[in-house]
């Protein structure tokens, strides 16, 4: 078992169960509607900065929260490529902005994922939307929670990201290793998750998404 890694944790069956349980693939109506303030995102621990809910425009997004079905459970994540002018070096989970031409936040995430990593769609099975989460550049991402089959294979975009790699669940679920650290922004001092595991720095958005994955589907 890793370390920092509970000893009271959920199976692989356990945790896919409950998770087709609790959570479904309808659209939330924050997504677009700018009189709708997310439940979630960079206000959460700041409740000051709840005047970013009227950032505009509101920029749509999706990202693809995939848990790899093995014995242990791990979650997909990678590593944004040095050289892009949006968070460079970031860990993230696949995904971007949703176009047009995307029927759905889900197409756009498996779209996303695919242009970024090659996961192929056949190897997903979308399990339903978590928590609307909102930044403070306007976007507003719907994270869909998925279940990857444990033989994936991967094409790298390396004009994206520079890795992927996987994270025992277990770890990122376990409220010991749910930090928070500070950064002054735009004047102010503000709040974030952060989830160090060895020398990957999981924090921000990404840290935020796997925070309301615990409150809705991990918790008991």
């Amino acid at each position: 078992m890793a370390e920092g890694v509970s000893e009271s944790v959920l199976s692989v069956d356990e945790f896919f169960t409950r998770a087709r349980q609790r959570l479904d693939l309808d659209v939330p109506a924050a997504l677009t509607d700018p009189n709708v303030t997310p439940k979630r995102g960079d206000h959460d621990l700041d409740p000051v900065m709840a005047k970013i809910a009227q950032v505009r425009p509101i920029r749509p997004a999706a990202v693809l929260v995939g848990v790899v079905a093995r014995d242990e459970p791990m979650v997909l994540l990678t590593q944004r490529s040095q050289h892009l002018p949006d968070h460079p070096g970031q860990v993230s989970f696949p995904g971007g902005k949703i176009d047009p031409g995307d029927a759905t936040p889900l197409d756009a995430a498996l779209r996303e994922a695919h242009e970024e990593i090659g996961l192929e769609r056949g190897q997903i099975e979308p399990l339903g939307y978590l928590d609307l989460y909102m930044t403070t550049l306007g976007y507003r991402i719907v994270p869909i929670l998925a279940r990857i089959v444990p033989d994936y294979h991967l094409e790298l975009n390396a004009g994206e990201v520079d890795d992927a790699f996987e994270v025992p669940l277990a770890f990122l679920m376990d409220v010991a290793n749910h930090k928070r650290g500070s950064r002054e922004w735009q004047g102010m001092m503000r709040t974030y998750y952060a989830m160090p595991f060895g020398e990957r720095n999981i924090w921000g958005v990404t840290a935020g998404i796997l925070k309301n994955l615990h409150e809705r589907v991990w918790e008991g």
